[in-house]
């Protein structure tokens, strides 16, 4: 006797040359994504939006020190550019005013992103972190080329002699681009540490000493009797 033969119409399941079907059903070679990379990969994805929209927060942050930082004021006499007042620390408060203003932005960038996702993650501090300095590079870059003129010379031939008028906006402390960044590391890992959710705990398969079947229990002890 012979074994049955396939049916044309119908192909043997162990045939490597069979055609996968089409549809929603997996090839037998592949192997289904785990839900770890799942994760990974949604992660990457809520990084990269929260990098976009805290790098466009950027302008308001722009915007805000324009508003709210001190003016320099400059005074020409035809041959040079002098500080209208020489003890004036209107220089610093810029700084200042950025910084202030960079760690508020960055804790409420902080604050928002967990309130929307409850979760922490490295994908999303790395997100936040270099959001908050590509955002402060956007508002330093706002602030000066919507403030004051930046050529000094022609500005003070323009106004004149003898006329007070504001110097170009600048940031003298460069470090001020990293305190976006850091505020908003700072204040999302400590409220993913007081808030977030907590890892369940390993259940132990606790043994009794001396109870039936465990090691070192030997047949016929008191422990069985």
């Amino acid at each position: 006797m012979t074994a049955p033969l396939t049916p044309p119409h119908r192909p043997s399941p162990n045939d490597p040359w069979q055609i996968p079907p089409k549809g929603g059903g997996s090839h037998p070679g592949m192997l289904p994504e785990s839900q770890e990379e799942h994760d990974r990969r949604a992660d990457l994805w809520r990084a990269a939006l929260i990098t976009v929209l805290t790098t466009a927060a950027g302008i308001a942050l722009g915007a805000l020190w324009l508003w709210l930082a001190p003016r320099v004021p400059l005074v020409s006499d035809n041959q040079a550019v002098f500080l209208s007042e020489s003890e004036g620390e209107q220089a610093i408060g810029s700084d200042g005013t950025f910084v202030l203003l960079a760690l508020a932005f960055g804790a409420v960038a902080a604050v928002l992103v967990f309130l929307f996702f409850r979760r922490g993650g490295i994908a999303l501090v790395v997100g936040l972190a270099l959001g908050g300095l590509l955002g402060s590079l956007v508002a330093w870059g706002v602030g000066v080329w919507f403030g004051p003129e930046r050529d000094v010379v022609a500005h003070a031939r323009e106004v004149g002699k003898g006329v007070v008028f504001d110097a170009p906006l600048e940031l003298h402390a460069k470090g001020a681009l990293l305190a976006w960044a850091l505020a908003a590391m700072v204040v999302h890992l400590a409220l993913t540490a007081v808030f977030g959710p907590r890892d369940p705990e390993p259940e132990s398969g606790g043994w009794t000493p001396g109870a039936p079947g465990t090691p070192g229990t030997a047949p016929g002890s008191p422990t069985e009797r």
